[in-house]
């Protein structure tokens, strides 16, 4: 765990790297975003991929999301399509390995000399997902 003048960084630099390796990504231009914005991701009838590997490589982001939280809502997104992963999903998530490899040492700080003061926050909608309507629900502690 490396540590500097501001305290203790806790990244998972070397599952990173080595999961942009087992992607194929390490020559892939990074991306500035985990998620375009522009892509509505949903049950479409494009093609179907793999739903072993799609899961597979969901569950390693879900790890990264320990210590990357910018992941979370993209990785629980791409998560709602376990079942009958699409190309498009698959490309998604491609694009959160894309983004992982713009920082691949990025991670938590925790400053030394403060008090720990734990907050959490959290927010749901009742039934919003205009295709099936189900809620969402995400919270964050720090």
């Amino acid at each position: 765990v490396p540590r500097n003048r501001e305290g203790v960084v806790l990244s998972q630099r070397k599952y990173v790297l080595d999961l942009l390796q087992d992607t194929g990504m390490l020559a892939a231009k990074p991306a500035n975003l985990p998620m375009n914005s522009r892509i509505h991701l949903h049950d479409d009838q494009t093609e179907l991929v793999d739903s072993r590997s799609y899961r597979s490589l969901i569950g390693k982001l879900l790890y990264v999301t320990v210590t990357r939280p910018d992941l979370s809502f993209a990785v629980g997104k791409l998560s709602q399509f376990m079942e009958k992963p699409r190309k498009v999903h698959w490309d998604a998530a491609l694009m959160v390995v894309k983004y992982l490899k713009s920082s691949p040492g990025k991670g938590l700080l925790f400053t030394k000399g403060k008090t720990l003061e734990v907050e959490a926050y959290s927010d749901v909608d009742y039934a919003g997902s205009v295709e099936d309507r189900k809620s969402t629900t995400g919270f964050c502690v720090f």
